[in-house]
């Protein structure tokens, strides 16, 4: 049965809104103002350094036209830092923080977009306008919550924003680009103790949603599930890694995931991330075939990463997101974004092409 009481956000943003769109890359965007990730730690080192970049980049999603931020956490991690010479609990803090940071630039936006409603249709802040969506749309309703409950949007022509702290897999921690293949060779005791610290601290800091994302195998993604009920009152959507159109990073077929996750009550969604896009419209209609879980996708440019130099080589892949949209569309996909190499700009097409 799919779960439809109050901790599924997206449930509810997606009962009202035929399309929930996601920001796109993170990484990408801090280092185009000048943050080195080259780093361990990759973007968490900016939690440690430039925070307020942090900030400005999720500001610039959300002005764009994103629904959702995906926090700074993906990397973040007990044991990553721990390796800095940061204690245990200096890292909870710092992994709380990433919550903070982007719930303060979603309340900076939605305030921007209540300018456009008092000023009549105009603002002379920057961004504003993209802010709304579509200045001409803007209501007067705005939630007093810090947290993203999405009442108030109606006539704004999206919700307002949430906030998905991000859990990426114990490849990520790893650091030689193991997310992408899967074969960890720890226990599920391993994994287990890995997740949940990072887990309780973004649901402590009022994560609206969890992000379960890039993970590679069948069995990170039980461990992840199953740590999931430890949080009775949040929900989180799951996305793996793909190998190709049809099986995850390790080679479980993607269907096989699907049927397993399906009937799982806290998850919300049940998707993809991080694969080039030629494959996204076939794993789709896979996950709609075998799960009646809303579908989510957010695909990288298409390019190849490089684990050793930690760069990004090769084209991106052919025609742009929003026309590769359609096709997502209308196979079954509800829920559309970015992942690495992504940008505002590409968020705003998506906004732009669903929100008219």
């Amino acid at each position: 049965m799919e779960q439809t009481n109050d901790i599924n956000v997206i449930q509810r943003i997606l009962n009202d809104y035929p399309l929930m769109i996601l920001d796109g890359a993170l990484a990408t965007e801090l280092e185009q103002h000048g943050c080195n990730l080259d780093d361990p730690l990759w973007s968490a080192r900016v939690l440690l350094e430039n925070p307020d970049v942090i900030v400005q980049v999720h500001a610039d999603y959300f002005r764009a036209g994103a629904d959702c931020a995906i926090t700074s956490s993906y990397q973040a991690t007990v044991e990553g830092f721990r390796k800095r010479g940061i204690g245990e609990q200096a890292a909870l803090e710092l992994i709380r923080k990433t919550v903070e940071l982007a719930a303060k630039a979603r309340d900076d936006v939605w305030t921007e977009v209540q300018d456009v409603i008092v000023e009549g249709g105009s603002s002379t802040r920057p961004g504003a306008e993209v802010a709304s969506g579509h200045a001409e749309n803007v209501g007067k309703e705005q939630s007093e919550n810090r947290t993203g409950e999405h009442t108030g949007g109606e006539k704004l022509g999206r919700p307002r924003p949430i906030v998905a702290g991000s859990v990426g897999p114990y490849g990520a921690y790893l650091a030689d680009g193991s997310e992408y293949v899967g074969h960890y060779g720890v226990s599920d005791e391993t994994l287990a103790a890995f997740h949940r610290p990072r887990m309780a601290a973004l649901v402590e800091a009022g994560a609206d949603v969890l992000a379960l994302e890039t993970i590679p195998s069948l069995q990170e993604a039980r461990v992840l599930v199953e740590l999931l009920k430890e949080f009775p009152e949040t929900s989180a959507w799951l996305s793996f890694s793909l190998k190709d159109g049809t099986s995850i990073s390790e080679g479980t077929p993607l269907e096989v995931c699907a049927q397993t996750f399906g009937s799982e009550p806290q998850l919300a969604a049940i998707g993809l991330n991080c694969a080039p896009m030629e494959v996204v419209t076939e794993a789709i209609g896979i996950l709609r075939r075998a799960s009646d879980k809303p579908v989510i996708v957010y695909p990288n440019s298409g390019e190849t990463y490089d684990a050793e130099t930690k760069t990004w080589s090769g084209q991106g892949s052919c025609g742009s997101m929003k026309d590769a949209s359609e096709q997502w569309v209308a196979a079954g996909a509800q829920i559309i974004g970015g992942c690495c190499r992504t940008t505002p700009h590409q968020i705003s097409e998506l906004a732009k092409k669903w929100r008219n």
